[in-house]
């Protein structure tokens, strides 16, 4: 069970992961010229972005809702958080396989 304390260490784990990837959407073009540096960055910024997603659901799991069987509420409350974070990432992943592509030609 997460203690307050734990809070702010989940919370800025999570900040440093979303400055990662601000970081990388926001220089990748930078990097053109170096397309193996790009991917690395790109694969980085998409397990970032995995961990992100894995952290919300292991703080879903570690509520009390969550542990008095309530799933559905809980998934029902946050579905809009749910489907944005699996939209990021399809989208995110499609960029990139855009600009490796791009990159190519």
């Amino acid at each position: 069970m997460l203690q307050t304390s734990n809070y702010s260490l989940v919370l800025s784990l999570q900040f440093l992961l979303l400055s990662y990837d601000l970081f990388v959407n926001s220089f990748s073009e930078l990097l053109r010229m170096a397309p193996v540096i790009q991917l690395v960055l790109f694969i980085i910024q998409d397990i970032a972005v995995l961990f992100n997603i894995i952290i919300v659901f292991l703080m879903f799991f570690n509520t009390f809702v969550f542990q008095a069987g309530l799933v559905n509420l809980l998934f029902h409350k946050f579905k809009g958080t749910i489907i944005l974070t699996a939209v990021y990432f399809t989208l995110s992943i499609s960029l990139h396989v855009w600009v490796m592509v791009r990159v190519r030609l």
